[in-house]
């Protein structure tokens, strides 16, 4: 006897493909860091010192013999310098409720579709709070660059000025030789609400074509040549900006998998998990504007 739609696409094959699926959709900001697998759950790594080689190596010699070096006169020593790190794979799980045998038989794909759908985002949105945490290190920043928001924020319509807090952001990230150019700009909704609303009510004379040109279906897609991200999962009162693809690595130990569990005669359940975690590789090509809210 043929399986019915139901039947046939709560195969695990399927089901994984579908979860997948789903999971580059719900993903935000690993679409934004190096994904790269690990083999290992204990993953061992190294940062390296940013920007230009100045400081010596050697004890005596100082960065102002790097030019100008005289006549048969010995090189000027020097080397990057090397940290190394540990960090643990995280495990993020979820399963469904059972879905009895007769659901099965006379249920529509949609409501199948929608159970992995909603299980996917629970993990996604997990793995996104946990890349977001490292990268500004849980909004406690002690090795990314950072600064208060000019004034008393992007709400002060008198003293306030976004767009100068994000060009001191990309310029910190270019002091230690990154190039910030389309890197990323991550915000709570709120803070695009008052980056919008000073844009184009507060300052809208001044940035000709703005409204038209930049903001498309009510959120801004590019400004100052960064990508604007906007997620609830950001923290109002923040705004985080970094370099793409090279501020932080996500090791995947596992991509997003689903199963479908078995309980003959009963029913099934549905199972979604993703194992992985986020390093901070280059903590000088992130910058964390503080303070935006009055």
């Amino acid at each position: 006897m043929a399986d019915t739609a139901g039947q046939a696409d709560i195969r695990g094959i399927d089901i994984n493909r579908l979860a997948k699926g789903f999971a580059e959709e719900m993903s935000v900001l690993k679409k934004f860091v190096t994904v790269a697998k690990t083999k290992n759950r204990e993953i061992r790594w190294y940062s390296k010192t940013a920007g230009f080689l100045t400081g010596p190596a050697t004890t005596g010699i100082t960065a102002s013999q790097i030019p100008n070096v005289a006549e048969r006169s010995l090189p000027f020593v020097t080397g990057p310098q090397w940290t190394r790190n540990t960090s643990y794979v995280r495990k993020y799980m979820v399963e469904s409720e059972t879905i009895s045998e007769e659901d099965i038989r006379d249920s529509d794909i949609d409501i199948l579709a929608t159970n992995v759908r909603d299980l996917v985002r629970a993990v996604a949105n997990q793995v996104d709070i946990r890349i977001y945490n490292v990268i500004s290190e849980s909004l406690s920043p002690s090795n990314i660059n950072t600064a208060a928001a000019v004034g008393t924020g992007w709400d002060d319509t008198t003293n306030g000025d976004p767009v100068k807090d994000i060009l001191i952001a990309k310029k910190n990230i270019r002091t230690f030789s990154y190039n910030p150019e389309g890197g990323v700009l991550y915000i709570h909704p709120t803070e695009e609400q008052m980056l919008l609303t000073w844009l184009i009510t507060t300052k809208g004379s001044s940035i000709p074509q703005y409204s038209s040109q930049k903001v498309k279906d009510g959120t801004v897609m590019e400004i100052l040549g960064l990508n604007v991200v906007v997620s609830a999962n950001a923290t109002t009162d923040y705004a985080l900006v970094f370099v793409r693809n090279q501020a932080a690595t996500w090791k995947s130990f596992m991509p997003m998998s689903a199963v479908v569990m078995k309980d003959p005669g009963i029913g099934r359940k549905v199972r979604v998990w993703e194992e992985g975690e986020c390093l901070l590789t280059d903590p000088k090509a992130v910058h964390l504007i503080t303070d935006t809210t009055t």
